[in-house]
């Protein structure tokens, strides 16, 4: 079902393994996947580890030059946090995107205290995380994440991804990334963990900003109801659509994207033009292709 909307698809943010944490597919997996169902490019995302190599790995020995495979950087406690040496390493390697800090943020932390988040490690970790919470006592942001933006605008095929900071911190972000220069930004599903709304999404998006819809999201952890003021309030031509999946227990990406299909045509009757732009030329833009 729907698979002549999948063609072309390119979607910025599956959790593939190997990881530490549990997942539903690798990236080999994915790959074989993607290319069944007609996809041009996905990116895969860890929260602990960079994902260049198993990217750039599975394009070239599995792949059969259908669909191309990227990778990039979390900037989490795992790597160091706001690490300028990994992040250039990153960039040598091919990553297409430097992610804010996701486990680590405190928003993070304090939003899952006394349930377990379905992407993190498998295992009791040895050493606790250190919430990284990245504005000063002024609410501007601190100089080693100006650092990182800085890169990052000399390099404008790197795309900023801003994680599961709080509300306050991504819009700190996103204004100084504009103004620094940064010409690629994605603002991770401003619905969830983030907890912004929607006039802050339109706002980020005037910057310049794309605003993600995740399908994970819908409906098992966010109402429906949810998406109706994003859709009318945010311009098509700043909505991205990926999955944020890849999870244990979640299914494959790939049906996960046609469930969010399903929903936004019966329920917000978005045609298949409009879920063009938001699947497939958006994205591509973002990153390039």
């Amino acid at each position: 079902m729907y698979e002549h909307l999948l063609k072309g698809v390119v979607d910025l943010h599956i959790h593939a393994g190997p990881s530490a944490a549990e997942r539903e597919v690798d990236v080999a997996e994915m790959l074989k996947q993607a290319e069944t169902a007609g996809y041009a490019a996905f990116v895969v995302k860890d929260h602990y580890f960079p994902t260049m190599l198993s990217a750039a790995t599975a394009e070239k020995h599995v792949g059969n030059g259908s669909c191309e495979v990227f990778g990039g950087l979390c900037l989490n406690n795992s790597v160091g946090g706001f690490n300028l040496k990994a992040i250039d390493m990153a960039y040598l390697m091919g990553a297409k995107f430097i992610c804010m800090p996701t486990l680590s943020a405190k928003r993070h932390i304090d939003s899952h205290r006394g349930r377990k988040f379905a992407g993190s490690s498998m295992k009791a970790a040895g050493i606790e995380e250190e919430p990284i919470y990245y504005l000063d006592e002024a609410g501007s942001l601190k100089p080693e994440v100006e650092r990182v933006l800085e890169f990052m605008a000399a390099r404008p095929e790197l795309v900023l991804y801003t994680g599961h900071g709080s509300a306050e911190e991504v819009d700190a972000l996103v204004r100084r990334a504009r103004e620094i220069g940064v010409e690629n930004i994605l603002v991770n599903h401003p619905f969830m963990t983030v907890g912004a709304s929607v006039e802050q999404m339109v706002e980020w998006s005037r910057l310049g900003a794309f605003i993600e819809i995740n399908a994970s999201a819908f409906p098992k952890f966010i109402p429906v109801e949810v998406l109706g003021p994003i859709l009318s309030e945010v311009p098509m031509e700043k909505l991205v659509i990926d999955t944020d999946s890849g999870q244990k227990g979640g299914g494959s990406p790939v049906d996960v994207l046609r469930r969010l299909i399903g929903i936004l045509q019966d329920t917000y009757h978005v045609d298949g033009a409009k879920l063009s732009v938001m699947m497939r030329d958006n994205p591509r833009a973002l990153i390039g292709l």
